[in-house]
């Protein structure tokens, strides 16, 4: 049989939160947009930081959420497209540039790009 848990979102674009009950076989971006909850996303294959949030209680299982960092789980933090329940849930989404800077900004932003030269080069 099974389980249904509730995923509470707390959504910090639009100051609402919302309750969602979700199969543990199912994904929770899914099934809240079954339950007319509309969330931020934009690949739905786990591979961009678009629907990532913050869990603030409760386990989830994200296998195939490769557009986050294993350090970014261990901190917390969850991609909703690829995210299965573990348990009851609350969770609230991020500012999907916050979290890409958290992941990538040690690589961008720190000088000017330089075209045509080998690194070595340089």
């Amino acid at each position: 049989m099974t389980r249904i848990y509730t995923v509470r979102i707390h959504n910090r674009q639009t100051q609402t939160c919302h309750s969602v009950e979700v199969p543990e076989d199912r994904y929770i971006l899914m099934c809240a947009e079954g339950q007319g909850v509309e969330l931020p996303f934009a690949c739905r294959n786990g591979a961009c930081t678009t629907c990532a949030v913050r869990i603030l209680s409760g386990e989830l299982d994200q296998p195939e959420a490769v557009g986050l960092s294993p350090k970014l789980r261990k901190q917390g933090y969850a991609l909703l497209c690829v995210s299965y329940p573990r348990s009851d849930l609350e969770v609230e989404t991020q500012d999907e540039d916050e979290v890409y800077e958290l992941q990538f900004g040690r690589y961008f932003g720190k000088g000017k790009v330089r075209r045509g030269l080998p690194l070595d080069e340089e």
